[in-house]
């Protein structure tokens, strides 16, 4: 990721679109084609120094780009960067960085993904306590939960296909977009060479809603490994202690503690999230420029969208990282889930009232009461139940406390999941 967004990458993406429209200038007969193919033979890329030091001079890094590699050659030199502005090159060069870099973003997801369902269905069936509020609520499983993980990871991979699919355009279009001095067909045959489609309305740029819409999937795809960064951070806690990010022979959780084993791994991510959904705005304030054109995108975009890439790309590796290694408490989970005296089965117990003929607010208020005096004296809430002859005397309660019941439906789940996979095979292998 750090090659594609290097200089020596973008003057290298730069020549490539310059003789794409060589090649275009060449078809339509502007051109002799015996002075593009010398172009093709001796021009470089040239090194980041050597355009600085023209720069320096002239004030101008797509002139200074142009001027280094007309210096390499010969009388046909005169038509490199025929006919273009320097927008038709940049714009159109990161389009194809962007093409570059969003391959990657996709492979890590994909990599984010398998390690999920291979966690997840390794643990469809340990139980644990859901929270809602950070409450215990009812029971789930910890698979479950890694499921819901994999569903969002996949919506995370077709927002940003569909966002680099928007961005694979390119423009030759000349100043203010009008073809003035430059051919449609030019535009045409460069793209095809370069395996964009021509941007059919571009105004010396193309319009920035298009990487508007990148950054925005790139900092959503962030949000969503940072609210599963946040789960793992919460269930390390020490009072929690259901799972535990790898730790291996020689690492440090502290400097001071010898004892720590800290989930810092996750609170990157979680830091990192902030910067990429940063950007994010960044791209939506890029997105009004003046009339046809102006560059108050140009110096912000240079920072924003290398840095979303190169963000997303470590936060995807490290969190496929986590996963994989994530060492998992069942015990610690079952013990936490019993340690709400039994209330998990609260709502089990309203419904089985309702069932039996209560009114609905009755039953409630019912469960509540010995509800509240579990939670309260720290008492378990089945033999409370039990002992009340209003509600032993209506039910079946080892079918009301039965806790496979509870998750009786996980497998519901895990056929949809195995369906995504089965959808997506080619892509998530």
């Amino acid at each position: 990721m750090t090659g594609i967004w290097s200089e020596e990458s973008k003057f290298a993406r730069w020549l490539e679109v310059e003789v794409a429209a060589l090649d275009g200038w060449a078809e339509v007969g502007a051109i002799p084609g015996e002075d593009v193919a010398k172009i093709r033979a001796h021009a470089t890329s040239p090194t980041p120094e050597r355009v600085a030091e023209i720069e320096s001079v002239i004030d101008h890094d797509t002139a200074a780009f142009v001027d280094a590699v007309a210096e390499q050659l010969g009388p046909e030199g005169r038509w490199f960067h025929y006919g273009l502005t320097s927008s038709d090159v940049v714009d159109t060069a990161l389009s194809l960085q962007i093409q570059d870099a969003g391959r990657l973003i996709l492979a890590g997801v994909d990599k984010a993904f398998a390690a999920v369902v291979a966690r997840a269905e390794e643990h469809r069936h340990t139980i644990c306590i859901g929270r809602s509020h950070g409450v215990h609520a009812e029971p789930t499983t910890f698979g479950w939960k890694l499921a819901g993980w994999a569903f969002e990871l996949d919506r995370t991979r077709e927002r940003v296909a569909q966002a680099l699919e928007t961005n694979r355009v390119g423009q030759l279009s000349g100043t203010v977009g009008t073809y003035a001095q430059v051919d449609p067909e030019v535009e045409r045959v460069a793209c095809e060479r370069l395996g964009l489609e021509p941007d059919p309305g571009s105004t010396q740029v193309i319009a920035r809603d298009r990487h508007a819409e990148l950054l925005s999937a790139l900092a959503l795809a962030a949000t969503s490994l940072e609210r599963f960064a946040i789960d793992i951070r919460h269930l390390a806690r020490t009072e929690v202690r259901e799972v535990e990010e790898p730790f291996g022979k020689g690492m440090k959780g502290s400097s001071a503690m010898p004892h720590k084993r800290n989930p810092k791994v996750a609170e990157r991510i979680c830091g990192l999230a902030r910067v990429v959904r940063a950007n994010s705005l960044v791209g939506l304030e890029n997105v009004p420029l003046w009339h046809e054109r102006d560059i108050s995108q140009s110096s912000a975009e240079r920072i924003v969208i290398p840095d979303s890439f190169l963000a997303l790309d470590y936060m995807l590796d490290r969190f496929a990282w986590i996963v994989a290694g994530l060492v998992v408490y069942p015990e610690r989970m079952r013990r936490n889930l019993e340690s709400s005296h039994g209330l998990v089965f609260s709502h089990r117990l309203l419904l089985a009232l309702v069932d039996a003929g209560l009114a609905r607010d009755d039953a409630y208020r019912l469960v509540q009461r010995h509800a509240m005096r579990a939670w309260e004296e720290e008492t378990d809430f089945a033999e409370l139940v039990k002992s009340d002859p209003e509600i032993a005397g209506r039910l079946d309660l080892d079918a009301v406390f039965d806790l496979e019941a509870t998750v009786r439906h996980v497998d519901t789940v895990f056929d949809r999941l195995h369906a995504l996979v089965h959808k997506e095979v080619p892509v998530h292998a």
